[in-house]
């Protein structure tokens, strides 16, 4: 099962606005040179403390940071637009701790889960259904939204009562795409618990879709 990772509730989370405050060096926005370099180039301009190359690296991956946490965090956007800028600002101070230019994605997807963890251990689990958590597709398709409008709430209630580390999991599979191995690097487990998570989480949400199959 693999939904859109487009959100109706998606708002620019603005690169120059993370950078601002820790902006070690003047400089205009992003250049047309910049946007050619590939990620390994831009990381490790970005590492020097290049701040267009950072906010290039934001604008690449800021939908896909607020689309996990906007998930993980049972669509609150509020909550999720906070934890997807504190993301890029942790990636921005501890750029230089980041020894491989290609594991900058991975290290952005681990921080936004660890901060998103973090944030529903503080809180009360909710099953309460933001309309802006849905797939864009729908949102701009309204004959199809009224169609799948009962499904879509037993699924977002559904993963919303998921474990934490099961709903993590489930979402960085399903929805992003990542490997056993990468997700198991991501949560900081083996892929064997990640493979028992994914499980136990398909087999509550296919029970609970049983009604629309």
């Amino acid at each position: 099962m693999t939904h859109s990772t487009d959100t109706g509730g998606y708002r620019d989370i603005r690169a120059r606005s993370v950078v601002s405050s820790t902006r070690a060096q003047p400089g205009g926005g992003v250049t047309t040179g910049l946007t050619e370099l590939d990620e390994a180039t831009l990381v490790a301009r970005a590492r020097d403390r290049d701040p267009a190359a950072f906010e290039l690296l934001v604008r690449r991956y800021q939908r896909r940071i607020y689309t996990l946490c906007l998930r993980m965090l049972n669509g609150a956007t509020g909550d999720a637009e906070d934890v997807a800028q504190e993301t890029f600002v942790t990636a921005w101070r501890r750029l230089p701790e980041i020894q491989h230019e290609a594991a900058f994605g991975s290290w952005l997807y681990r921080t936004a889960t660890n901060k998103c963890l973090t944030v529903l251990q503080r809180r009360k689990p909710t099953a309460e259904l933001n309309e802006e958590s849905a797939p864009q597709d729908l949102a701009h398709d309204p004959a199809r939204a009224a169609g799948n409008t009962a499904a879509m709430q037993a699924l977002a209630v559904a993963l919303r009562r998921l474990p934490p580390p099961q709903r993590a999991c489930w979402l960085l599979r399903e929805v992003h795409g990542r490997s056993y191995q990468e997700i198991a690097d991501l949560v900081g487990t083996t892929p064997t618990a990640v493979r028992g998570r994914i499980a136990r989480a398909r087999a509550e949400l296919a029970e609970v879709m049983k009604p629309w199959r």
